[in-house]
């Protein structure tokens, strides 16, 4: 039986502005700044006013996407070592957004954790999402730092700094070809 949050119901959205601004989020981590750069969030910010609301709601669902692929591919790595993905991933990510109090609240982080297990079984995160309501603006930063952690994760396990954002833009362009 298909479930409403079947991906193939889920709009792709803006797929590559969401990449766009974690892979920003990797790189500053990744060259030791660990706060974030107001220069940086201001552009941000003002790239993502400039969509307009409809613009905006199309990197949410980008976002959503990407948490999906990674998730999936991150399924697919621990299924090859006979682990579950669920088990492994989402503690730590739960953990790592209880160190993180000033950009995630702790209200947002059940939501988060069920949006990735959602996206671990296989279902669309925003359409998972979707069925609770709007999302808020508390949701973005978390939303936002979800992505990144999975991103992190997975640029971690592979002890390739790039793996995350090559996956996606890699996927991107086979999906253009077709």
């Amino acid at each position: 039986m298909s479930s409403p949050c079947d991906p193939r119901y889920a709009p792709a959205g803006d797929v590559g502005a969401a990449l766009m601004v974690i892979d920003s989020r990797l790189k500053a981590i990744y060259a030791g700044k660990t706060e974030a750069d107001p220069e940086q969030e201001e552009l941000v910010d003002q790239f993502i006013a400039s969509l307009g609301p409809e613009g905006a709601a199309d990197v949410l669902d980008g976002v959503c996407t990407l948490i999906f692929m990674f998730m999936k591919w991150l399924r697919c790595a621990y299924e090859d070592h006979d682990r579950d993905v669920i088990e492994y991933v989402v503690p730590n990510l739960v953990a790592s957004m209880r160190m993180m109090p000033r950009s995630v609240r702790p209200e947002a982080i059940p939501t988060m954790a069920g949006l990735v297990v959602a996206a671990g079984t296989g279902l669309s995160p925003s359409l998972w999402r979707r069925q609770y309501g709007d999302w808020t603006k508390e949701e973005m930063n978390p939303l936002e730092a979800t992505a990144f952690l999975l991103a992190e994760h997975i640029n971690r396990i592979t002890d390739d700094n790039d793996f995350a954002t090559r996956l996606v833009t890699e996927a991107l362009t086979s999906a253009e070809e077709l």
